[in-house]
């Protein structure tokens, strides 16, 4: 398997929980699952249900006795706790940790992901096999997270760490962006139309109120599509006829 992180999961209650922890893995693209002492059957139908099309997560997942032995092998481990363990350990929130557990695999170490029982977390002695604790900020008044949603948050910071960095973009969906010319020829098109208009008749209003419109569409990063469908209201409008069901 790829030297993603392991995500590990200590005595976990509910084979519903192990199979939605192993979507939210596929999620991230993490396919190296560790149980220790699950309770339940993590290959039952109510597991490979929850996994959601994540089977081979499940069926490849190796299981453990106790967690030292899950993280034999490994490098550096993360505990993820959001309570204080009185502990003298380095601590990090999801993406500080992330970008460390990237340093650790470009240097080709293992790395694992400690998560603790849907009910109780992780023991004292457990996060003193881990090497670093990932805190994960939330609401002070209710900071609990399911299993599988813990999961999801860590896993999808080391996941963005591993596609770069990506950017907004701006959605046309068939058509493109109007160019200026087109822009500023309807928005001449209308002023035209509203020649009457009594704001328009009154020269101290007309400029402010050209500027205004102007900078309704220029601002409106409008699409060829979507002044098409103006140019339709505005001329329907101007024919005077709503009687029909067009625009």
């Amino acid at each position: 398997m790829a030297n993603h992180p392991y995500i590990i999961l200590v005595e976990p209650q509910l084979c519903e929980n192990v199979g939605m922890a192993a979507r939210a893995m596929k999620n991230c693209g993490l396919e190296n699952l560790r149980l220790v002492k699950p309770r339940e059957n993590h290959l039952s139908d109510k597991a490979l249900a929850a996994s959601s099309n994540s089977p081979e997560i499940l069926q490849n997942a190796q299981v453990f006795d106790s967690l030292s032995d899950a993280l034999g092998d490994l490098h550096y481990v993360f505990a993820t706790t959001a309570r204080h363990r009185d502990q003298t350990k380095m601590v990090y929130d999801a993406p500080q940790a992330a970008a460390e557990i990237a340093n650790h695999i470009a240097r080709e170490e293992k790395c694992g992901l400690v998560f603790g029982p849907e009910r109780t977390g992780l023991r004292n002695e457990d996060v003193s096999l881990c090497d670093a604790i990932i805190n994960i900020p939330l609401n002070p008044q209710h900071c609990s997270l399911n299993l599988s949603q813990a999961v999801l948050l860590a896993g999808y910071e080391y996941y963005k760490t591993t596609i770069g960095q990506t950017k907004p973009y701006f959605e046309t969906n068939h058509t493109r962006l109007a160019d200026k010319e087109k822009v500023l020829l309807f928005c001449r098109n209308l002023e035209g139309r509203l020649s009457n208009f009594a704001n328009f008749t009154d020269e101290a209003k007309k400029d402010k109120l050209v500027l205004n419109l102007r900078n309704i569409f220029t601002r409106a990063q409008l699409t060829e599509q979507e002044l098409n469908t103006l140019y339709g209201i505005v001329n329907y409008l101007a024919e005077g006829d709503f009687s029909s069901d067009g625009w």
